[in-house]
């Protein structure tokens, strides 16, 4: 194939994240194949994410919020031919709103593929076994196409580096409190965080936390509460993502919320808790063995992350 076009409509960095094994899976298969990438949202793997070295050209198309609106049904074809570029051999289409896959249809192509609506817009009507993309695209185009995994090697030198300058002990928990999605509240109180923090203290490890900055009140409070609790971000001149995914790399283990550093933690492969509320942990969660789901709906029949207790995460642990 000459070209593939990749369509995202999720607008938070965990939505790409999630991308990059079906990203590098198909890249590594169409070695000569130049890769598009369409959003609804800017392409975060040329600006946040982009020490990542995910290579993607971005489709311009001067449509905000692409297949968000119904009247881009009217310019979306226009728009693309006025900006010549080729048709398309393949579009995959990685989300699931009728909307936006009608839209995404009107861009000159070859081969469609789509999960939605019981898979009525792609171009071959096949009976996929599971909502793995990878699995899907493989019965799709058939052909096998094996799994590729992001390692520690695909970070720039420098960034593991660093990583290595700001944690170069072996005791460190990776711990990850605050949401990204600010509409959708999925927060775990940071006093329980803080007595999470204190007792893994206890147990001879450091608490590292991966907050912002310019949280202020959330740092100082922290600050003030876990006596051996590590920023290594605000000690950085390249804060970056792939910056938490290299220092990830250098804990036994992390804890988090469903969030988008969890993401980032979880390209590193460690042993990760993750707590999940009112997200769905299938859908969501990393999939490899080292994973562990508390899910309040689940364990306390409510999507409120507040009823799972302090006591529910230490469990988990194995010290």
């Amino acid at each position: 194939m000459k070209n593939i076009l990749i369509y995202n409509s999720g607008g938070g960095l965990g939505d790409s994240i999630q991308l990059i094994p079906l990203i590098l899976s198909l890249q590594n298969f169409f070695k000569d194949t130049s890769f598009y990438y369409l959003g609804a949202h800017a392409n975060h793997f040329d600006n946040e994410l982009k020490e990542f070295n995910i290579k993607l050209k971005t489709l311009k198309l001067d449509i905000k919020y692409f297949g968000f609106r119904w009247w881009h049904l009217l310019n979306v074809k226009k728009n693309f031919l006025n900006a010549n570029y080729e048709k398309f051999n393949l579009i995959i289409d990685l989300q699931s709103k009728f909307r936006n896959s009608l839209i995404l249809k009107k861009i000159p192509h070859e081969h469609f593929y789509s999960l939605t609506f019981n898979n009525i817009f792609s171009s071959k009507k096949i009976k996929y076994a599971s909502k793995n993309h990878l699995e899907n695209l493989s019965l799709f185009l058939n052909e096998k196409i094996n799994k590729i995994e992001f390692t520690e090697n695909k970070l720039p030198d420098v960034l593991r580096s660093e990583a290595k300058r700001l944690l170069p002990e072996n005791n460190y928990i990776g711990l990850s409190i605050t949401q990204g999605n600010e509409y959708r509240p999925k927060s775990w109180s940071i006093s329980k965080f803080i007595e999470l923090a204190n007792k893994i203290s206890s147990k001879g490890k450091i608490p590292v936390f991966f907050v912002k900055k310019n949280d202020i009140n959330v740092v100082k409070m922290i600050q003030e509460n876990v006596p051996n609790a590590i920023f290594p971000e605000h000690k950085s001149s390249n804060p970056c993502p792939a910056l938490v995914t290299a220092l990830s790399k250098r804990c036994e283990l992390g804890i988090t919320i469903d969030n988008g550093i969890m993401h980032m933690m979880s390209l590193a492969k460690i042993p990760l808790i993750i707590l999940f509320g009112p997200t769905d942990s299938k859908k969501f969660a990393p999939n490899y063995q080292d994973v562990k789901i508390l899910d309040s709906k689940k364990m306390y029949d409510t999507q409120s992350l507040e009823r799972i207790t302090v006591d529910d995460v230490l469990k988990c642990l194995n010290f």
